[in-house]
């Protein structure tokens, strides 16, 4: 326990790693299915995730990427996120909400100042296969914290906290006496407040509403890092949850668009008519349909293939632990950003052009294909693509990276 970092290494790869990366898969998988079968009407209900977030945890799913020391089961963050891809191929929101967690939940091991605190969180988090979301939106700052007694007291309200309802753990930062405090508190203590006031067009499962703090108390062994001020520059280890969190974005995407094209190839094959000048006798044979499916097919091939690439690049730099470089980050990050531009691109594109495949009838409402334009639309808007596309062009162009912040 002598190294964080330690904890977050994959297991050696051997026959009972595969194993277990060969049964998540294929829960993920199973797990995927089942969601598309019954999307349309969560969409149309667009309640909050309860069940479907124990369909993750009874498969396994939260606790892939801990160590197997601890019980985890030693995945990559290249496969962790292949499993939020998939999962987001049944229901967008759910992929979301399992990238989220495989986010908060790791992030203490590259950013807590005690390693065995990082420990005991990781073991409490495998034994009681807790759900980990966070209130850390930085353009939303509303939340404070001040001394009272032998604690602190937490209020304030955030707009958004994705996983609101279905949180177990949360990551926080909050201002006292002019700096930053970050800890890590459960949501079943007194004071934590959630609103059903998620009414977005997209990712309805996502349970993204506001929550509120109300002498919310907060304990010194909450804390994973000591007090900063808003100036200090944080170490470029502890910044790693910004590509990554990209990177979970870049894989629900491609997820979403993979389960439209998916869903339209089915309806294609079983339902679409003919067009009555095509000259052929099924619809799977008109050859504008079949050449439009080739090129979406196409795109999506290529930004999984950029994605992919891109959590390697990421994955190696974390790896080097405290003594990776703000530059071998930055660059790794440049690569997130890339795959970010590219899949925003991609999804929208795909989950647009299926009703050109399907045709008219497609667009009734009982189907709701249109949830999987809703959903990337939705979410693609979370940071401007176009300052990501910048970022790239700028580290192309000059040699420069980003500067870090939790967008960057």
């Amino acid at each position: 326990m002598s190294n964080v970092h330690f904890l977050r290494e994959p297991a050696p790869v051997n026959a009972e790693h595969d194993e277990r990366r060969r049964h998540l898969f294929a829960r993920a998988e199973a797990l995927s299915d089942d969601l598309a079968r019954h999307g349309a009407e969560l969409d149309r209900v667009g309640a909050p995730p309860r069940d479907e977030i124990e369909a993750l945890r009874q498969a396994g799913l939260l606790t892939a990427l801990h160590s197997p020391e601890i019980g985890g089961a030693g995945l990559s963050w290249v496969d962790g996120l292949r499993l939020v891809r998939i999962i987001a191929r049944g229901e967008s929101s759910i992929g979301q909400l399992l990238g989220y967690h495989y986010v908060n939940s790791q992030y203490v091991y590259w950013a807590a100042a005690d390693p065995k605190q990082a420990w005991v969180l990781g073991a409490e988090t495998v034994e009681r296969q807790l759900y980990w979301g966070a209130a850390v939106n930085p353009r939303d700052p509303g939340l404070t914290l001040e001394r009272r007694g032998g604690h602190y007291v937490l209020n304030g309200r955030k707009t958004f906290s994705t996983g609101a309802h279905v949180s177990d753990r949360i990551n926080v930062n909050a201002a006292i006496e002019g700096k930053i405090a970050n800890f890590v508190v459960p949501t079943d203590r007194p004071g934590y407040i959630t609103n059903n006031d998620w009414d977005n067009i997209g990712q309805r499962l996502s349970d993204s509403g506001s929550v509120e703090f109300r002498d919310f108390p907060v304990y010194e062994r909450d804390f994973i890092l000591p007090l900063a001020d808003p100036s200090d520059p944080p170490t470029a280890q502890a910044t790693f949850n910004t590509p990554l969190i990209q990177l979970v974005f870049v894989n629900f995407y491609l997820g979403t668009a993979e389960g439209a094209l998916t869903s339209a190839l089915d309806y294609v094959r079983t339902t679409t008519r003919p067009w009555v000048t095509s000259g052929v006798d099924r619809a799977s044979d008109d050859p504008y349909i079949l050449e439009r499916i080739g090129e979406l097919r196409a795109s999506l091939k290529a930004s999984v293939a950029l994605a992919d690439a891109a959590a390697v690049s990421v994955e190696a730099a974390l790896s080097q632990g405290s003594s990776v470089t703000a530059e071998t980050r930055g660059e790794a990050a440049i690569e997130a950003y890339a795959a970010k531009v590219h899949s925003t691109h991609v999804s929208l594109d795909v989950t647009t052009k299926i009703f050109e495949l399907m045709g008219a009838r497609a667009t009734a409402g009982h189907y709701r294909f249109d949830r999987y334009w809703r959903n990337v639309r939705t979410h693609t808007l979370h940071d401007p693509v176009a300052y990501k596309a910048r970022e790239v062009g700028e580290f192309a162009l000059n040699g420069r990276i980003p500067p870090v912040s939790l967008y960057s």
